[in-house]
């Protein structure tokens, strides 16, 4: 199967200072792809190659099998851009904003007005539509800006920090509507941004950007498998120990999931499962005669994850 966004060592220099630096990434049709990075990461100059607003020092990228390069004006029919700061005619109303953007893409009329009405509704704007958008918070400002990307029907959204100056509310209800529109209509979606509980949300797959390279990319529970432990699940136990410990470490061996027991002194047990397998273990220590005073389990999320890449990072400058 093609990929909808394939890059193949994609550099873009600017002088000596190179901001994207041999990005090789894949993206699968119906995919949620987090693209996430600290602020001068490259993100938003991968983001320009892929429209073909700029053109890579070398390197190709081909979104929906075109080239992004040689044939832009392609590739942009084909995709919606949500930028960070969404442009809009402040002195027209939200719904005059996007029948501007249909007739731009040269669709019919009545067809646009059927499209504008449901997008609106879908991004709870109804009640707003007729207002000027001058009116308009950055909450609205950004959920307009998601209605005008869908109004010519792209397959692809690229979505660059779409959450920038959002509360918490407004950050849930567009994060919600992105993975709802996302599912209802098969699209794929390329989120760039720097918050990582955000990208965690939504994203089926994120990949690691720091100083124009990626460091790795693929589900959270599979960057944690490969970063930071061989298990994906932590549960620490404190008990009052049976007569023979051999026993129980045999039985929780047992259970499907758990693959390494430590029982430490003082009744203190470490168990590394592939998945959580808490209530198993604590049924598992009761039926083998124990006392079970204290359960808690560590699951590994993009926190942990980015900030090991660094600490390893860090490492190998000192050590170079």
């Amino acid at each position: 199967m093609q990929a909808v966004i394939q890059l193949d060592n994609l550099t873009k220099h600017y002088g000596d200072f190179k901001a994207v630096d041999g990005l090789n990434l894949q993206i699968q049709k119906g995919e949620v792809f987090g693209l996430l990075g600290p602020n001068g990461a490259g993100k938003s100059t991968t983001i320009l190659m892929m429209l073909g607003l700029t053109e890579p020092s070398s390197g190709l990228v081909h979104v929906c099998g075109l080239n992004a390069t040689t044939n832009p004006k392609a590739v942009k029919e084909k995709v919606g851009y949500l930028p960070e700061d969404v442009g809009f005619y402040d002195d027209l109303s939200g719904w005059e904003n996007l029948m501007f953007t249909a007739r731009l893409n040269r669709i019919a009329e009545e067809e646009a007005r059927n499209r504008i009405e449901d997008l609106l509704k879908k991004t709870s704007l109804e009640k707003a539509a007729h207002q000027k958008v001058r009116t308009y918070s950055r909450g609205m400002r950004q959920r307009l800006g998601l209605a005008d990307v869908l109004v010519k029907n792209p397959e692809v959204i690229i979505l660059d920090e779409p959450t920038l100056g959002i509360d918490p509310k407004g950050v849930k209800e567009l994060l919600d509507l992105i993975v709802e529109l996302s599912r209802e209509k098969g699209l794929t979606v390329l989120l760039s941004s720097h918050h990582l509980h955000q990208v965690q949300q939504i994203c089926t797959r994120v990949g690691l950007f720091v100083q124009g390279k990626l460091l790795a990319s693929g589900s959270v529970d599979e960057l944690a498998a490969e970063l930071i432990s061989k298990h994906l699940v932590q549960i620490e136990a404190r008990i009052t120990q049976p007569q023979s410990t051999a026993n129980l470490e045999a039985e929780l061996l047992q259970l499907e999931g758990v693959d390494d027991v430590k029982i430490l002194s003082k009744g203190l047990l470490y168990i590394g499962c592939s998945k959580d397998t808490s209530a198993e273990v604590a049924r598992a220590i009761v039926e083998a005669g124990a006392s079970l005073h204290h359960l808690s389990k560590k699951t590994y999320g993009l926190d942990d994850i980015y900030q090991r890449y660094f600490e390893e990072r860090k490492t190998k400058e000192v050590g170079a």
